[in-house]
């Protein structure tokens, strides 16, 4: 199919100018001010206002297959997930069976094969069974079947393991996906350690249960010249050690979501959609990984989009499972509180949600150019909307950003040449 999107609002790696792009064989075939109609079976009108932009990549979802499919499926999760602009999601290991070997990763595969609506490139856990303890997996032997590894729910408990990871893994070229969380310094918490957990006799998660691992790993990556990437990171700590360690030439990347960049504990309510692991934290912790973002030190905005069925999540912040669903509300989200208030540029954002995961964990694409596939998205950045849960594809519905008011939506995603979702 040839698809024409004409007078465009196009990324250009540095800023946004006016073109027609031609979609020709799953690449993008041109771009120029004018392109003729004739031949294209699909023509778009953006009416130059709408911005055309590489496909967003999210490193950090659950999609729950297999094992949890009551929870979301790859079917629902790429839905949703297609419907908010994304061309690629890495799914993270949480599932049964684990993906711990190649013939765990195939029981995973099929169903990618079969349902997934986008690319989905899977992580492999790092340690049999993504217990943190124990044994490695083979990880030259999974190597060609995985994104990378991660033993995410979990953090890898000793530093004798961590290491032993960090070596094969630089020996494979492979990159280490790290849920960092010192399992001692726990202690029963499920909210930040904070005003409002004291204030209402809830029992906290500490700081240093994240960045003390993240202190750690910094100075094995260094040792072992393994790639490394942090997941989640919420605290100041973490910013701060991820800052130096890249001064010194460590191979560290690290992500944080959403929803860690525009609410802290004094947002919290006595609901189980403000309840995610790791945990809304202070605000000067916000305004660290807003510092973090701006100059550089975080790569990636990653949703750790973690659907659970509405008993799950409806038993307060206590009792209910840790998680929340992001896919739908990112982009909005971050342009409506990030770059309409002058925070980030949108250059920046598209910078860290399209093009710097590509560039991490290797994933083509990334640049509309030439020759280039034709992964992308289309955005109207002037509709408003409410944020409603009950409309989302997702099947999950637990969001701390339920009736927020947001700018910016996607109308049309694009996979190899081919529309996977449109409302244009």
């Amino acid at each position: 199919m040839a698809l024409l999107i004409k007078n465009a609002l196009v990324f250009t790696g540095e800023n946004f100018k006016k073109s027609d792009v031609l979609i020709k064989n799953s690449k993008i075939h041109s771009l120029s001010p004018s392109i003729s109609a004739d031949g294209a079976d699909r023509v778009f009108d953006c009416k130059d206002k709408y911005f055309l932009i590489p496909g967003f990549v999210d490193v950090h979802v659950h999609l729950r297959e297999p094992g949890f499919s009551y929870k979301e499926t790859v079917k629902s999760g790429t839905m949703a997930a297609a419907k908010a602009g994304y061309t690629a999601v890495c799914t993270m290991p949480n599932l049964n069976p684990a993906p711990d070997s190649p013939e765990n990763l195939k029981v995973q595969w099929d169903i990618i094969k079969q349902d997934a609506v986008i690319d989905v490139f899977p992580f492999g856990t790092i340690t049999k069974g993504r217990k943190g303890v124990g044994e490695c997996v083979d990880f030259k032997r999974m190597k060609k079947d995985v994104i990378g590894f991660s033993d995410d729910g979990t953090g890898v408990q000793t530093d004798a393991l961590m290491a032993q990871a960090m070596k094969e893994c630089a020996q494979q070229g492979s990159i280490i996906s790290a849920h960092c969380e010192v399992n001692e310094l726990l202690r029963g918490g499920y909210i930040h350690d904070g005003d409002y957990c004291r204030q209402h006799n809830h029992k906290g998660i500490c700081s240093e249960s994240e960045w003390k691992q993240i202190e750690r790993d910094c100075k094995l990556a260094e040792e072992t010249g393994c790639r490394y990437h942090v997941c989640h990171i919420s605290t100041k700590e973490s910013v701060d050690i991820i800052r130096k360690a890249k001064a010194r030439g460590v191979k560290v990347t690290c992500e944080t979501g959403p929803h860690y960049l525009t609410m802290c504990d004094k947002n919290l309510q006595e609901n189980g959609r403000f309840k995610m692991n790791p945990p809304l934290r202070a605000e000067e912790d916000m305004l660290a990984l807003i510092e973090g973002v701006k100059d550089g030190t975080v790569d990636v905005i990653a949703t750790d989009h973690a659907p659970h069925s509405t008993e799950e999540k409806g038993k307060g912040l206590a009792k209910s499972a840790m998680g929340v669903v992001g896919l739908e509300t990112a982009f909005s989200v971050l342009y409506t509180k990030l770059v309409k208030t002058g925070v980030i540029t949108l250059e920046k954002l598209v910078d860290m949600m399209s093009v710097k995961p590509r560039e991490i964990f290797h994933i083509e694409g990334g640049a509309v150019k030439e020759g280039e596939p034709a992964d992308l998205c289309l955005l109207d950045l002037e509709r408003e909307w409410v944020v409603n849960p009950d409309e989302f594809v997702s099947m999950g519905r637990a969001t701390p950003f339920e009736n927020w008011q947001l700018q910016g939506v996607n109308l049309l995603t694009i996979l190899r040449g081919e529309i996977v979702y449109e409302a244009i």
